[in-house]
């Protein structure tokens, strides 16, 4: 009986053991924290990136089919704390979303269309506050989600959000975005526009390109344009964003390098903003030299320099950041 019993048990475990094969989870991010002098000239303790975890996972439906979620928020390191207390726990993402042939469908809160895809022109992936020309004036007029998060704007991300991204064709993909109007009536948007955003992206050995188009509920509208070339080691980033919000129109130029020798990884950038009449409203200078111990951790020196009109500020930052 015992031995019936064992091939009983083993023939169970054979036939799950496929089944279970076919579901995954995983849990990744990034940890990053850092000393640094902002705009105000203050010395703060915390994350010079965006330090976020995630809970993300899918399962084989078979015939080519997977449904997927993604969980992900994002946190401040120096205090543990929500990376801001007005928006939601799951700051960064909340969705489920179904992939096949046809592409990738998902629905939710997520980034739109255009921030999906623009930070692949910006040398430090639109992700470093004191480095990173794009940081504070890509997009400028231009919240996705203008009453987000009870009334208050989200650069970047849309509530009850679908998200359409083809496959992949000799290196041309097509990625849209919408959302349903439920939340916006009582908060200052009575007629309500429909969202919508649309981006042609292009990644090839040496070459990418986008090009997007938005608009938001409350009819202000964008249009974005990113151009990276890659030389080996070498790598060139430019972009530029036209971005209108009612009769004030913000003009965006930056233009970023890289290059990796071995460890270290040294970036240079400019960035450019042009406020309605008002040339060179800003203007951004930054370099930073980084350098990895492993795959997952590194450290980097920052520094930038930020011209407005009526005043400049000087800008320096020291930080490690691991992922995971």
């Amino acid at each position: 009986m015992k031995r019936h019993t064992l091939a009983a048990a083993t023939a169970l475990l054979g036939a799950a053991g496929p089944a279970l094969a076919q579901s995954s989870v995983n849990i990744s991010g990034m940890i990053d924290i850092g000393v640094y002098r902002d705009t105000s000239k203050t010395w703060q303790v915390g994350p010079i990136s965006r330090s976020n975890i995630a809970i993300s996972g899918k399962e084989d439906l078979g015939g080519g089919l997977a449904t997927t979620f993604r969980l992900s928020t994002r946190f401040e390191t120096d205090t543990g704390q929500l990376e801001q207390t007005d928006k939601p726990f799951f700051h960064d993402e909340a969705t489920v979303g179904l992939k096949g042939a046809f592409g990738h469908v998902r629905v939710g809160r997520m980034l739109d269309a255009m921030y999906s895809f623009d930070w692949k022109f910006d040398a430090w992936g639109n992700f470093d506050r004191i480095a990173s020309p794009a940081w504070d004036i890509w997009h400028y007029n231009y919240p996705s989600d203008p009453t987000a998060n009870a009334g208050t704007p989200d650069y970047g991300r849309i509530n009850n959000a679908v998200i359409y991204d083809s496959p992949v064709y000799s290196g041309f993909s097509v990625h849209l975005s919408t959302a349903a109007n439920e939340n916006v009536r009582g908060q200052g948007l009575e007629s309500p526009e429909q969202p919508w955003g649309a981006t042609l992206l292009y990644e090839g050995d040496m070459l990418a390109a986008m090009v997007s188009s938005e608009r938001n509920s409350r009819g202000d509208e964008d249009t974005f344009v990113g151009l990276r070339g890659t030389f080996g080691d070498f790598s060139l980033f430019g972009a530029y964003d036209r971005s209108e919000s009612g009769l004030s129109v913000a003009k965006v130029y930056t233009a970023s390098a890289q290059y990796v020798i071995d460890r270290i990884t040294l970036r240079a950038g400019f960035g450019q903003l042009d406020l309605d009449e008002e040339r060179a409203a800003q203007r951004t200078y930054t370099a930073s030299v980084g350098y990895a111990f492993s795959k997952r951790t590194s450290v980097y020196l920052d520094v930038a320099r930020k011209d407005y009109t009526d005043r400049d500020a000087d800008m320096f930052g020291v930080g490690i950041t691991h992922t995971f």
